[in-house]
């Protein structure tokens, strides 16, 4: 079973030194467009199993994608490949731009 994790609930762990990745799964356009303001690893979801190896299996990953369906995907994916500690951001950059920054456009 999937962990879902809230843009609030990401911020907060963040803030407080927690050592999370955070993959943004969708694609190039979408992150140009609504970019997430924190440091992140992109992947579009297509690629995930291909550039696997650029994630690190022991650190907590925290999936997003555009509204959560996507991310959710990538997670239970990234969950079956051994990855110990994964999370779907719930609600997605929707969910993120409503509570935590409603300066990036909605799409």
């Amino acid at each position: 079973m999937i962990k879902e994790m809230t843009p609030g609930e990401f911020a907060k762990a963040r803030a407080a030194g927690a050592d999370l990745t955070l993959l943004d799964v969708r694609e190039a356009w979408e992150t140009e467009l609504a970019p997430v303001p924190s440091a992140l690893v992109h992947i579009p979801m297509a690629e995930v199993p291909e550039r696997l190896a650029e994630l690190d299996p022991q650190r907590d990953t925290v999936v997003i994608c555009r509204s959560g369906g996507r991310s959710m995907q990538v997670a239970r994916f990234l969950e079956s490949k051994g990855f110990g500690s994964v999370y779907n951001l719930s609600g997605g950059i929707l969910a993120w731009a409503a509570e935590l920054d409603p300066s990036i456009p909605r799409y």
